[in-house]
């Protein structure tokens, strides 16, 4: 999936619980969360790249999901703060252009570290960014996860 996005160009940081596995996490995770600039055309590349990975929207009564207009124009109209849940031929991914906690795709690109999976470059959020979320999202899994992540902030801040 990665793969996919970093073809198309387009430029995002990879958030959540992935992003925290990279940084040395043993959470688990089934999905993949993205925090994408929000311009025009990078929600055209952003679109293409969901495409091309059969791209709908994750539904619990529908496995396969719900096919919608994957197009830059929907991706605008979602705004700036817009979430898109989607299951796609690669996986679940999760698109939050402003995740809770955070400015967006340029205030977490900021702190983020380039990791390189199997040739593959991408951007993650910085751990300190992925524990500031997680608090602000206040979610049960979240609240759960924090005191690990913040000891592992510890240990690899020393």
């Amino acid at each position: 999936m990665l793969d996919a996005l970093v073809a198309a160009d387009v430029r995002f940081v990879l958030i959540g619980g992935m992003a925290a596995i990279l940084h040395g996490d043993v959470g688990v995770t089934l999905d993949v969360d993205i925090a994408p600039a929000f311009d025009d055309a990078n929600l055209d590349r952003l679109a293409a790249a969901l495409r091309s990975l059969d791209a709908r929207i994750r539904a619990e009564s529908v496995a396969e999901g719900r096919p919608f207009d994957c197009s830059g124009g929907f991706l605008r109209q979602l705004g700036p703060e817009g979430i898109l849940n989607l299951t796609t031929s690669a996986g679940d991914v999760d698109v939050m252009f402003k995740p809770d906690g955070t400015g967006g795709f340029d205030d977490l690109r900021s702190d983020s570290v380039v990791i390189e999976l199997s040739g593959t470059v991408i951007r993650a959020a910085s751990l300190a960014d992925i524990i500031r979320s997680k608090a602000a999202a206040d979610r049960e899994k979240d609240r759960a996860a924090l005191p690990r992540l913040r000891r592992l902030l510890e240990r690899v801040s020393r």
